[in-house]
């Protein structure tokens, strides 16, 4: 019988987008590298290699210092080493987001204990980077623009209905964004049904970056939602 952390890796290994983007748009794909695929599978061979359904957390999509460098989201390649014990030889990169997580983690018991009950994903599985006029490249949501959302719509769809054939619990999903993200879920889930409960959280990347004085207010709020589950 295939575990979980079977139908995880086949999962992350099939993921392909082939449509249009808008231009200036890119995508970001990294489990087309094969250290990446080795990560994740050591990752969710590790955490998830047995039956039991988990709850599922959804952000926004990949990001360039995270799960776009690790494939496991909201894992730094610092968290994946030091925290996970996954030896990781690539980029040596640091997401404000990951370390957030990570301490929500450690509240909750450690990885082993919060990966027991929780899967982590989201809503678009894979990222997104456009350049900016002075030529750097910066993360772009799959919801910055409304051509770009459109044109993902049906992938997002097809991957929430891919995972949730996994085996993930969808009596309630837990949110990773407020404002836009949690909108748009909710508009998708009034179509397709896809959860029972959806309930928002504020990002990661939010704390982070507008509310780091109060960090440990928002590590106790998420601890309690999800304690609740």
């Amino acid at each position: 019988m295939q575990t979980l952390a079977d139908k995880i890796i086949a999962y992350n290994e099939q993921l392909e987008y082939n449509g249009a983007l808008p231009d200036g748009i890119r995508i970001m794909n990294p489990f087309k590298t094969e250290a990446v695929r080795n990560y994740s599978q050591l990752f969710y061979k590790k955490y998830y290699d047995e039956i039991r359904p988990r709850q599922w957390i959804l952000g926004i999509n990949p990001g360039r210092f995270g799960g776009g460098i690790t494939g496991i989201p909201f894992t730094d390649p610092k968290r994946l080493a030091d925290v996970c014990g996954i030896p990781y030889t690539g980029e040596k990169a640091h997401e404000p987001s990951s370390v957030f997580i990570y301490e929500v983690i450690d509240a909750m018991g450690g990885p082993e204990a919060f990966y027991q009950q929780f899967y982590i994903n989201s809503i678009c599985p894979l990222g997104f980077t456009k350049v900016t006029p002075a030529g750097k490249e910066i993360n772009y949501n799959y919801y910055d623009s409304k051509a770009l959302t459109a044109a993902v719509y049906d992938f997002i769809v097809e991957n929430l209905q891919k995972q949730a054939a996994l085996g993930l619990r969808t009596d309630v999903v837990f949110c990773l964004g407020t404002g836009q993200n949690h909108a748009f879920l909710e508009k998708l889930n009034q179509k397709w049904h896809f959860f029972g409960k959806i309930v928002p959280l504020d990002h990661p990347r939010f704390v982070m970056q507008y509310r780091a004085k109060r960090k440990a207010e928002y590590v106790q709020k998420y601890q309690d939602w999800l304690m609740g589950a």
